[in-house]
């Protein structure tokens, strides 16, 4: 009788078949686009065909009916969520298709100047006669919810697009002013804002330029290129740039705003673990370096108000005057998917001239820019404007030391 082989070396075999199996499967989780292309796909199918067999499973089974459709734009949202990115969210369809409206200029709002809160959207500025202002909206008020959603926790730019709308239709507000709650159906109009505001100011015999910029919109750069000349035309010796309740906006127009001032070498510089680093140096024509500058910021100066404070101060063309500003040192782009939503993700971190971040580790909140000269009364809305004074005799100053 032929003697039978010992069974011990197939069972090792299996054991170690197991062990490659599953070293295989935690590689193919974690690294799958590290992995040869037939690995990868299985990895992709796996991890989909788990997704489609948990729908499945909460679309059949649960107590209650469920919309398939309305649990995917559910999951992607936590799954944003649990990034801890206040920054980067999902849109489903319905709100990504609101957030563009606030590009188009067929459509308007109801005459807010907001900045962004944890709890929402805090009131800086209700301009006169809009709808806002006759529904009774102030200044320090907070918008907790448009429509009944929540904006606790999510970005001023989403936040807005909420209210944004066609002129003539009416959007339902949810206004806190001291603690208590109302809610306000406000008719939205078309509003029209100015990006720059200026104006020559006179202190002590001299004449001063005062330049305000609200956003960092298409073409802001030339406007207050064309405003600071207007002003040197007039006889200012130095200018002030408010940047308080400037949330930011466009990168490009940052740049463009900071080449008003620095004549040549870097901005700003970006990089991100899937963009390669970018520095961004000024474009030219500043005015004379010996015309004095004063920045005015406030903890609503955020992102591109940020980048051009910080810049200005590492590279010591400006003094800064008010509070510590914002800290974002993080910035987003918006990947449209296929479902007609859009994902509004981090991709990377910019650094100012001096290589801080002013965003402190990741997207948590940092430092900001600490000012020159600390002032505590920066609210524009006071009279009189303790920040705007600060900063007219911090330039007045440098004027009478003979920059």
């Amino acid at each position: 009788m032929p003697r039978r082989p010992p069974r011990w070396p197939y069972a090792l075999g299996a054991v170690a078949l197991v062990v490659v199996a599953l070293l295989a499967g935690i590689w193919l989780g974690g690294h799958s686009d590290r992995l040869p292309d037939f690995l990868a796909r299985l990895a992709g199918n796996q991890q989909t065909a788990l997704v489609n067999e948990t729908l499945d499973t909460i679309q059949a089974d649960y107590y209650r009916k469920i919309d398939r459709t309305a649990l995917i734009n559910r999951g992607l949202e936590g799954a944003v969520k649990s990034l801890d990115d206040r920054f980067s969210h999902y849109f489903d369809p319905r709100s990504y298709a609101e957030f563009q409206r606030q590009t188009d200029p067929r459509f308007s709002g109801v005459g807010l100047n907001v900045r962004e809160d944890p709890k929402g959207l805090r009131v800086v500025e209700v301009f006169r006669g809009s709808p806002a202002q006759r529904a009774g909206i102030r200044p320090l008020d907070l918008v907790t919810a448009v429509n009944g959603r929540s904006l606790a926790g999510r970005p001023s730019d989403f936040a807005t697009a909420l209210i944004k709308g066609p002129p003539g239709t009416s959007v339902r507000l949810t206004v806190s002013t001291g603690g208590r709650s109302r809610q306000l159906r406000v008719r939205r109009a078309r509003i029209t804002v100015p990006v720059v505001t200026s104006r020559l100011v006179v202190a002590r015999g001299r004449k001063l330029g005062y330049v305000s910029l609200a956003s960092f919109t298409q073409g802001a750069g030339d406007e207050v290129r064309q405003a600071v000349a207007r002003l040197l035309l007039s006889g200012a010796q130095g200018i002030v740039l408010d940047l308080r309740g400037n949330g930011g906006g466009l990168l490009d127009e940052s740049v463009s705003v900071a080449s008003v001032f620095l004549p040549e070498g870097p901005v700003v510089t970006t990089k991100g673990r899937s963009r390669d680093r970018h520095v961004y140096d000024a474009t030219g024509g500043a005015i004379p370096a010996k015309v004095p500058v004063v920045v005015l910021v406030d903890r609503g100066t955020a992102s591109a108000s940020e980048i051009v404070s910080g810049a200005l101060q590492d590279r010591h063309r400006a003094k800064i005057v008010g509070t510590r500003t914002f800290g974002k040192g993080v910035f987003q782009e918006i990947k449209p998917l296929s479902n007609g939503g859009a994902l509004d993700i981090t991709v990377g971190q910019y650094f100012l001239p001096s290589g801080r971040n002013l965003g402190g580790p990741g997207v948590k909140e940092g430092a900001g820019i600490r000012p020159n000269v600390p002032v505590l009364g920066d609210d524009p809305r006071s009279r009189p404007d303790e920040g705007l004074d600060a900063a007219v005799a911090t330039l007045s100053r440098e004027l009478a030391a003979g920059r």
